[in-house]
């Protein structure tokens, strides 16, 4: 059960009613921000570009998303975006070890996954060993963005997880059938 209410597409704000897709539900994110409309119009968007299609492809995205969610213990982000990850070409068995001890990814999204733990464990910088090797496998517009998407996680991780925002049924059931 969700700490705040999650506004219905009935009771959504006009400056809300155009995040509410026509058939289906909106997210949990949608219907808790609708509460807020003025930051809906502004979150919406920057979530939108940041999560959606960019240079970086979506499952290096995926794996950020993932990890960073994982580390922080945000259940809604780590269901949300298994799903997700699956349907950017993610095995069941790489989803699981993003949520534990990582094995079997190539040397690049190792690389990744030590930068997204660092990021998310250190207070301080990430450290130089781990940039270097990051660096080595990614250019400079991919390291900014693939920043700005870890950060942008968190923040998302720390929203979700505070309000309790509930992993919608069709979410639940893909991966009740995938057990």
């Amino acid at each position: 059960m969700s700490r705040v209410e999650l506004v219905g597409p009935d009771q959504a704000p006009l400056l809300a009613r155009a995040y509410y897709p026509e058939e289906g539900q909106a997210s949990p994110i949608v219907r808790a921000l609708a509460q807020v409309p003025e930051l809906l119009e502004v979150a919406m968007p920057f979530i939108a570009r940041v999560f959606g299609p960019t240079s970086v492809d979506l499952r290096t995205k995926e794996i950020v998303v993932l990890r960073v969610s994982a580390i922080n213990g945000c259940r809604y982000c780590v269901d949300a975006h298994t799903v997700a990850a699956w349907d950017a070409g993610l095995t069941q068995a790489e989803t699981a070890a993003l949520r534990g001890p990582v094995a079997g990814f190539s040397t690049a999204e190792e690389a990744l996954v030590a930068f997204c733990d660092a990021f998310c464990n250190t207070p301080a910088p990430v450290p130089e060993d781990v940039m270097r090797c990051f660096r080595t496998h990614f250019a400079e517009h991919a390291i900014v963005e693939l920043s700005l998407l870890a950060g942008a996680t968190a923040m998302l991780n720390r929203f979700c997880t505070a309000l309790e925002l509930p992993t919608t049924p069709a979410t639940r059931a893909r991966l009740e059938a995938a057990m």
